[in-house]
């Protein structure tokens, strides 16, 4: 019953579980439920962020993954990778831990915060494997007229910096500014090659990595003003290399996900294509398979009965 109700349900709490098993007549802590989701290999864990995707999106990323995969490395040595991302100029938007007794609030054990974060930016950025472009401060809100105008004014130094060989491909996510015909057409007239993207996947771009390395230099160095952005000219190529070189791995890593297996499962679910992704997703869960649910059935027999003893030999 416990390890169904957690694989079915992984949100699920501990107090959740305790309130189930009285139900159905036994009696347990909430540490005697660690134990046992820890010894089948479960720990508590911060749910990971990741994009909100539909169906669709899942089936043109996997199509994307399994079209490239066999790329040989040089490949992607011709790519120049480009995004834009949100940074706060005060302070790190992540959790850390620190050691410390109750109530201890010395300064070395606190994050200081200033309200709104002390101002952001929005930057937009490229890198290849031969180093870091330039970087750009967005001011304003961003449409296709001033994305045209940093493509121009910042992608063609960099690629010309960076002597990208001839045949090189400019990436670039599917927003709309992105997308739109007047940016279409002024790619066309530049003769740039562009990367087939799928939506909603930033998580297969590299760039991700060096802006993850930039925030946190930022962050330890505090800086004062919108000017002081130096970091990302001081990412070494060799960081940039690395990326690229290991983007195949990136590639296997992703095709062998566990929610890949599952969009297996969805493509077997009879008239699955009129369904949402969430039915589909819930359809798939609550069908594991004969052996599923047998090896299921078996763990909490074997557990029902280790805790009858338990409460028997307390008696």
């Amino acid at each position: 019953m416990i390890m169904r109700k957690v694989r079915n349900q992984p949100r699920t709490t501990r107090q959740d579980l305790v309130n189930d098993l009285k139900r159905a007549g036994t009696t347990v802590s909430k540490k005697t439920i660690s134990n046992t989701l820890r010894r089948h290999g479960l720990k508590s864990c911060s749910a990971r962020k990741v994009p909100l995707l539909k169906l669709a999106h899942v089936q043109a990323r996997l199509k994307f993954a399994n079209l490239h995969l066999d790329d040989p490395e040089e490949e992607w040595e011709k790519v120049m990778w480009s995004d834009e991302t949100k940074k706060e100029l005060f302070g790190l938007n992540s959790t850390r831990r620190v050691w410390r007794k109750k109530d201890e609030y010395n300064p070395k054990n606190t994050i200081p915060t200033m309200k709104h974060g002390g101002g952001n930016i929005i930057l937009w950025g490229c890198f290849s494997a031969k180093g870091t472009g330039q970087l750009h401060c967005i001011e304003g809100r961003m449409d296709g007229a001033m994305y045209r105008e940093i493509l121009a004014n910042n992608l063609l130094p960099s690629v010309k910096a960076l002597k990208m060989c001839h045949g090189w491909i400019f990436q670039h996510d599917n927003n709309l500014k992105h997308t739109a015909r007047a940016t279409k057409e002024w790619l066309r007239k530049k003769h740039l090659k562009v990367l087939k993207w799928p939506s909603q996947s930033p998580d297969l771009n590299p760039i991700e990595n060096l802006w993850r390395e930039l925030k946190v230099c930022i962050a330890q160095q505090q800086p004062r003003n919108l000017k002081d952005m130096e970091e990302w000219a001081k990412i070494p190529a060799a960081v940039c290399a690395n990326l690229v070189k290991n983007y195949r791995k990136r590639m296997i890593s992703f095709t062998s996900s566990e929610w890949c297996k599952l969009l297996n499962r969805m493509s077997r679910i009879p008239n699955h294509s009129g369904r949402g992704f969430e039915s589909c997703v819930e359809h798939a869960q609550t069908t594991r398979g004969a052996e599923d649910e047998q090896d299921s059935d078996r763990e909490d027999r074997k557990w029902e009965e280790c805790n009858r003893k338990q409460y028997s030999g307390k008696r």
